[in-house]
This record gives C-alpha cells, sequence and structure tokens, in this order.
C-alpha cells in the first residue's frame, strides 16, 4: 500500500457504513419469509443470517470486480467522488427502511456511483454497455424469473404434498425452510458485500493506494463482511414485516419455495459477475409463492409501492450523489459539509423511526389494510355464501315471539 491519505479512510469508513445498512436493510431478503412462518424465532433468525452473510463474503470476488473495473472509468475517479456516490446510497437506504420498502441497495449504489461520476468526469465515464448488460437487464430479468420459479415450484409442492399428514408435511417444509433460508444469507453476503468491496478497491485504486485492475486486498474482504454482518444481526425489522407479511400470507411450502427459487437465482448471477439486487430477487420469488398457492393473493397496493421505489432507486440515488460531488469540488470545507449532512440527515431517519418501534417482538404484528375501492365494490355486489338466506330466515321463525304487553288498568276515583 503506497498511501492512505484522510479523504480516503474517510471513504473506507463511509463505505462500511453502507455495508452496514445494506445488511440490516436486506435482512428481509433472507429471513421473512423464515420468521413469518414461524420456522424460526427472530432473533434466532437474524444471528444465522449475520454469520452465513460472513462466510459468503470469502467465497467470490466477481461481482466486486465488475464494479471496481467494469462499470465506469477508474482512470479518471477522485476518492471524492467514491464518498460522494456512497453518501447518495446510504440516504436512499435510511429512507425506504425508513417507510419499511424493500428496494434495492445494489442499485443504491450503483446509482450513486453513476451520478457522482457523470459530476465529475462526464457521461462518457460510464460503461453504458456493463451498465446495460450487468446491471439493468438482470434488475428486470432477476424477479421476473425468480418469481415464475416460486410460483411453479409452490404449486408443484402442493401437488406432491396433498397425500401426505398435514403435520409431518408443514414440519419438513420448515425444515427446508431454514435450509434455504440459509442459503439465500450465503447468496446475500456473495453477492451484497462484494459491492461494498468493489467500491472500496475502486476508492483505493483512485487513491493511488492500489495499482489499477487490482483484486480486493484481504483486510477489504474481511472488513466488508464484518460489516454486513453486523447490520444483518441487528436486523431491519421495518422491512422484514413488509416481506414476510405486507406482500402475503405465506405456509411453510411457499416459504421453502420462495426462498430456494431466490437463492438460485442470487449464486447463478453472482457466478457470472452481475450486480443483481437480491432485494428483486427475493420480493418476486414472495409474490411468485403468493400466486402459486391455490387461493394465495398478492397485495398489489403493497407490491405497487415496491415497484415505484425500484423504480426511483437508481435516479434519486444518482441525483443526491451528483449534487454531493458539486459540493465536495469546493474543496475540503466542501467534503466535511457534506458529511456533516450525511451524520445529521441520519440522525434525524433514526429519530422520526423512534415515533414507531418495530423489531423482534412485534415484526409478524400487522395492521390490517383497509379494503380498496374494487374489493368493496366486488362484495357489495356478490351473493352471500349458499345457506346464509336459509340459516337467517330460520333463526328469524325460531325467534320468540315476544308476549304483548297487558293493557294498562285505569283506576277512577270517586
Amino acid at each position: 500500500m503506497e498511501s492512505f491519505s484522510l479523504i480516503l479512510a474517510i471513504v473506507v469508513v463511509t463505505a462500511l457504513a453502507f455495508d452496514f445498512t445494506n445488511g440490516f436493510h436486506d435482512t428481509a431478503n433472507a429471513m421473512a419469509t423464515t420468521i413469518s412462518t414461524g420456522a424460526l424465532k427472530p432473533k434466532v433468525a437474524v444471528a444465522m443470517s449475520a454469520v452465513l452473510n460472513l462466510v459468503g463474503a470469502f467465497l467470490s470476488v466477481e461481482v466486486a470486480n465488475t464494479i471496481s473495473k467494469g462499470l465506469v472509468d477508474e482512470t479518471g475517479i477522485r476518492p471524492e467522488v467514491i464518498f460522494a456516490a456512497l453518501v447518495g446510497a446510504i440516504l436512499w437506504n435510511l429512507v425506504t427502511w425508513l417507510v419499511g420498502l424493500p428496494s434495492s441497495s445494489s442499485h443504491a449504489l450503483m446509482g450513486g456511483l453513476i451520478g457522482a461520476t457523470i459530476a465529475s468526469a462526464g457521461v462518457g465515464a460510464v460503461h453504458g454497455d456493463v451498465l446495460v448488460t450487468k446491471v439493468l437487464i438482470p434488475a428486470i430479468a432477476a424477479p421476473i424469473v425468480a418469481g415464475l420459479a416460486a410460483m411453479l415450484a409452490t404449486r408443484l409442492s402442493y401437488t406432491l404434498g396433498k397425500k401426505a399428514d398435514g403435520k409431518a408435511a408443514a414440519k419438513g417444509y420448515r425444515a427446508g425452510q431454514i435450509a434455504s433460508a440459509g442459503l439465500v444469507s450465503l447468496a446475500h453476503g456473495t453477492n451484497d458485500a462484494q459491492k461494498t468491496m468493489g467500491i472500496i478497491t475502486l476508492a483505493l485504486v483512485a487513491g493511488g493506494a492500489v495499482a489499477p485492475d487490482s483484486d480486493p486486498p484481504m483486510w477489504v474482504i474481511l472488513s466488508a463482511g464484518l460489516a454486513i454482518a453486523l447490520g444483518t444481526y441487528l436486523g431491519g425489522w421495518r422491512i422484514i414485516r413488509t416481506m414476510g407479511k405486507g406482500l402475503t400470507d405465506l405456509q411453510p411450502q411457499q416459504g421453502f419455495a420462495a426462498q430456494t427459487s431466490a437463492a438460485t437465482v442470487i449464486l447463478a448471477s453472482s457466478h457470472l459477475g452481475f450486480s443483481l439486487s437480491t432485494t428483486h430477487s427475493v420480493s418476486g420469488s414472495v409474490m411468485g409463492a403468493g400466486l402459486g398457492r391455490k387461493g394465495g393473493v398478492v397485495r398489489w397496493s403493497t407490491a405497487t409501492r415496491m415497484f415505484i421505489a425500484w423504480g426511483l432507486t437508481l435516479p434519486a440515488a444518482a441525483l443526491v450523489a451528483a449534487l454531493a460531488e458539486y459540493v465536495t469540488g469546493f474543496g475540503n470545507w466542501g467534503t466535511a459539509l457534506v458529511a456533516v449532512f450525511l451524520i445529521a440527515s441520519s440522525a434525524a431517519i433514526w429519530k422520526i423511526s423512534r415515533r414507531e418501534i418495530i423489531d423482534h417482538t412485534n415484526v409478524v404484528d400487522v395492521p390490517e389494510e383497509p379494503a380498496g375501492v374494487v374489493t368493496t365494490a366486488i362484495a357489495a355486489v356478490t351473493p352471500p355464501p349458499a345457506g346464509t338466506v336459509t340459516e337467517d330466515l330460520t333463526a328469524t321463525i325460531a325467534a320468540p315471539v315476544a308476549e304483548p304487553a297487558p293493557p294498562a288498568t285505569t283506576v277512577t276515583t270517586v
């Protein structure tokens, strides 16, 4: 390592802070369905996920290389640009966590990096082919592929389990769900921890600390794995509630199908170097599992809010990062001002979150969502179930008839 300036140290610390928010923001991806079906207790689930996220961080560096070597032109990037990118990503993660929406930490980071790079070096510094093939196309394909796979897997599970004993089958699926949740956690560490590794490596290259085209140093891999594991252990309970109960009601068969499908998609993408959103994959698989069970439903009002957040992630993070990069261009005081703004905004979001505390004690308690206009209209014109009218008429006939009150007696006084 040739040099390690103050700004480079600030960038590394900020990157690990992003990795921490990534951990608690995305805990729901691995453990929401396991918690919602009762397969694991909340605290046990997040502890298991944290350990496997740490292990997964050491399995591959392909995604890290996509970020540090492929997405932007690293020769024209200054450490301040990386810092601005992280500011945009962290603030988007915190805002979506506050409202309980499972948006993509990966796309927040990508958007921040793109916005800050364009503000610093122009559009030409972003490699558009890599952005399209390894970020945008997987973002669209992942939830569709995972959703279809989960829907088919759910239907197959119910078909094969028709003749099985109900309690025994549920117990078996819960065990399978724990295993598949562990696989998702491992996949999340393999895919998402690498994004922080890549961004730190890019900063080290920009700051002259390591040579261009270098793989992430071991200390970077270890620190990124620890940061995402710690964030995972604390648990993003707000998003766990949305993913586990807000989108649909899952049974063990559905939870197993959803997590197995998502893990397969995530691990395959990590092997190919795609900067895939685990949130998109898991959300798609949860919705697919909800539709795969006969009589199952998806709460489309929640899903719509989630889709809107997905669409806003890249441009919103890019805009904030571009503004942050503009301010850091004024010198050290500009960088200090951005840092103060990040800390103050994070503290304000945390304080607002304390107005309604959601933790492991109430994460599965979801208030009923009011019926939409369409649902209300259908209920108004739907005839009552068979037997309801007859039962009401029978109850009316059988009801005892009240005896008339005796006439009032008039006493005449002479």
